[in-house]
């Protein structure tokens, strides 16, 4: 019979043993754990005709016509499990940890799987998550204006020893208007929540008191909304503010999207053509119709600059770091970063 476990004793297990949601395809989109591979018991459309049948004609018959969809999929679930499984160990959940949950652990253990569901399922797990991110965390924010490297730098501090998370990287999205260019579809903001809480326990499991290298970001980074606990913890601590000359600036953007499918940067300068000014858009336009990607970047540069300056000074200045690097190297500059954390005494 499966053991149910509290959702403490779950996560612990999360990659360790594999995790097979059993919920819908739609539910799984959604949202899942980090990690779990999706065996459905119902398609979205079974799903859906299940529950419409249990609203017109209750429990009994609902039961009945789940049985009669799930009867011919029995070994192909057994198969796919047993697949997955090195050890013979498998955890299992539901929405609620209820039927679905509990039906597909009684088959796995009665094909010598050893089965640990999840205590008040998915639901239960999501309560899990958004209460992670009440807790207090030490923090760094690397700052700077646009084109200043900052994505590429948090990742060479990763990269010499410091714990840091690339929430762009998370968000498939470089937060600008021209952000989503070149990246995958973003994950749903419910999704992003539950990766970053999983890399933020794996982090604070193998290192409780560890300093978390961030990147400055404004509340969402394109459709994906951060936390809001841990968004205001980031706004209230120390930041690292990279100071990287325009020109330089102006040189990296030149180099991240010359590659770049023309049409989508004119319908990025278009996203912000009111903020830029009508004049100043039109001016870019006709700079990018000449393949002038400096003029685009200069004039782009002078909305994104005012508005990150604005951000900066709602912040206290005792907690703003400047940092005036003379060349785009994000190895060098990131030894830096970490060297004036240390000397301001703001990481430990």
């Amino acid at each position: 019979m499966a053991k149910i476990l509290t959702i403490n004793e779950f996560i612990a297990n999360v990659g360790v043993m594999p995790v097979v949601d059993v919920r819908s395809p739609k539910e799984f989109a959604q949202g899942h754990i980090p990690l779990a591979v999706n065996i459905p018991i119902f398609t979205n459309e079974e799903r859906a005709e299940i529950g419409t049948l249990y609203k017109q004609k209750g429990r009994e018959e609902a039961i009945m016509k789940g049985l009669e969809i799930v009867g011919t999929k029995l070994a192909d679930f057994v198969r796919t499990a047993k697949h997955l499984t090195q050890n013979n160990k498998l955890l299992v959940h539901c929405w609620r940890g209820g039927m679905r949950s509990g039906s597909m652990a009684w088959l796995f253990d009665t094909a010598g799987m050893q089965t640990f569901t999840l205590e008040k399922g998915y639901k239960n797990y999501r309560q899990y998550v958004l209460s992670f991110f009440e807790k207090k965390f030490d923090m760094l924010i690397i700052g700077g204006m646009t084109g200043s490297g900052k994505t590429d730098i948090l990742k060479e501090i990763i990269k010499q020893g410091q714990k840091g998370i690339d929430l762009e990287g998370l968000a498939s999205h470089k937060g600008s208007a021209f952000g989503n260019i070149g990246q995958p579809e973003q994950p749903t903001t419910e999704q992003f929540e539950n990766e970053l809480q999983f890399l933020l326990y794996q982090i604070l499991r193998d290192f409780p008191t560890a300093t978390i290298w961030l990147e400055d970001e404004s509340s969402h980074i394109g459709k994906v909304y951060l936390p809001k606990p841990f968004w205001e913890q980031m706004q209230c601590n120390n930041l690292i503010y990279i100071q990287l000359p325009k020109n330089l600036r102006i040189e990296r953007l030149v180099r991240e999207y010359t590659c770049c499918d023309k049409v989508l940067l004119e319908s990025a300068i278009l996203k912000i053509r009111k903020r830029l000014g009508f004049d100043k858009a039109g001016e870019a336009l006709k700079a990018l119709e000449v393949e002038d990607y400096a003029k685009v970047a200069d004039i782009t540069l002078v909305y994104y600059d005012k508005a990150y300056s604005y951000d900066v000074s709602r912040r206290n200045p005792s907690s703003i770091h400047y940092l005036p690097v003379s060349e785009d190297n994000p190895t060098n500059t990131a030894q830096k970063a970490i060297d004036l954390a240390k000397n301001k005494g703001i990481l430990k």
